[in-house]
This record gives C-alpha cells, sequence and structure tokens, in this order.
C-alpha cells in the first residue's frame, strides 16, 4: 500500500505508534487485539477507496498528494482535482517521462513545466504558496516513482524494455570482456611462440 501511495504513511505510523504502547506495556493484549481489528477495517478501506473515488490507484496518489494534508474542499473542488490529476499523468505518461527522463536536464525540466501548467487549473482556493508547495511535492512523487525498474507506476511494456536494454548491454559488456580475454590469451599464446 505505501508503494502505492506514499500519503499512506500515516498508517505506518500509527501501526508503530500501536506497538510501542503495547511493548511499553500501556495497553492490555485485549485492547492491543481490539485496535489491530478496528486498524485492519481501516486499512481495507484505505485499499479499496480508489474504487468509489473513480480514481486508478495512480491518480489517487495523485489525488492524494494534492489534497492532504488537511485542505478543506467541496465536492465541486474535489472534482475539479480528480480532474486535475488524471490530465496530469495523461500528459506525462503520453508525452513526457521518455526513457532515462530524469538523466537529462532539458526532459526533467519539461516534466516539471507540465506539472506546474496541470496544477494552474487547480481551484482558486489554493495560494500560490500551497499551489507551489504541491508542484514540488507532485514533481518528487513522479520523480521518485516514475522509469524505474521497481516501480509500481512504472507501466509493465516499459519494463519489458528496459529489461531488455539492460540485458543487451550487459552482453555487449561481456562480450567485450571475453574480447579482451581472448586478445590477452592470443598475446600471450603469440610471445611463446615467438621465444621458442
Amino acid at each position: 500500500m505505501l508503494g502505492l501511495n506514499k500519503s499512506r504513511m500515516n498508517y505506518l505510523e500509527k501501526f508503530q505508534q500501536m506497538i510501542d504502547k503495547y511493548n511499553a506495556g500501556s495497553r492490555s493484549v485485549e485492547i492491543f487485539f481490539a485496535d489491530l481489528v478496528e486498524f485492519a477495517r481501516e486499512l481495507n478501506l484505505e485499499d479499496k477507496r480508489a474504487i468509489p473515488e473513480k480514481l486508478t490507484e495512480e491518480e489517487l496518489a495523485t489525488f492524494d498528494l494534492l489534497t492532504k494534508p488537511d485542505i478543506t474542499l467541496t465536492e465541486k473542488e474535489k472534482l475539479e482535482i480528480k480532474k486535475v490529476a488524471k490530465e496530469l499523468l495523461s500528459t506525462l505518461k503520453q508525452e513526457k517521462l521518455v526513457l532515462d527522463w530524469r538523466r537529462r536536464q532539458q526532459t526533467k525540466a519539461a516534466v516539471k513545466v507540465a506539472i506546474e501548467e496541470a496544477l494552474d487549473q487547480l481551484p482558486e482556493s489554493y495560494s500560490t504558496e500551497t499551489y507551489q508547495r504541491k508542484c514540488q511535492e507532485v514533481y518528487q512523487h513522479v520523480y521518485e516513482c516514475y522509469l524505474r525498474l521497481d516501480s509500481v507506476f512504472t507501466p509493465p511494456q516499459l519494463v519489458k524494455i528496459l529489461n531488455h536494454v539492460e540485458r543487451v548491454h550487459l552482453q555487449n559488456r561481456l562480450k567485450g570482456e571475453l574480447k579482451g580475454d581472448v586478445a590477452k590469451i592470443w598475446c600471450c599464446s603469440r610471445r611463446r611462440t615467438d621465444e621458442h
């Protein structure tokens, strides 16, 4: 769950606090068990929250970044933010998140500008300071989570391409090292025949 949405970190903190209280002796086994059951119920609801919000897990993570912590919004504003999250991810995935986008300054800047332009559509209730903070948070999320092989956000077809590129690179490196070793052996054997 945390891998999909970092705004769920409070669940990890809550769980750790429950364990700490129990270990400190301030909770009996019965109370701790009741707390665990309630916590499991909350986790189950959170795990399924994307469905009633009509968002994918990916969109929900962006939506949460834009609405948490404690930004009071009307239902109309929430709908606007959902639309912004969907459009932003669509733009990034179709146009901006190219292979190795994090390595070149130009592509990183293009991603940042795309985020700023999309978040420009946030409701008027977002102050300039909040807008700037949200732009930075979303950019950081995208930078950390997109187009890494171990990321749940990386599209499966891109993972296949990246794995293939990595495999070919490794094969070429091994061939180069093998050629070097063969050349060394050939030179050594040549030297021996020249000496005799």
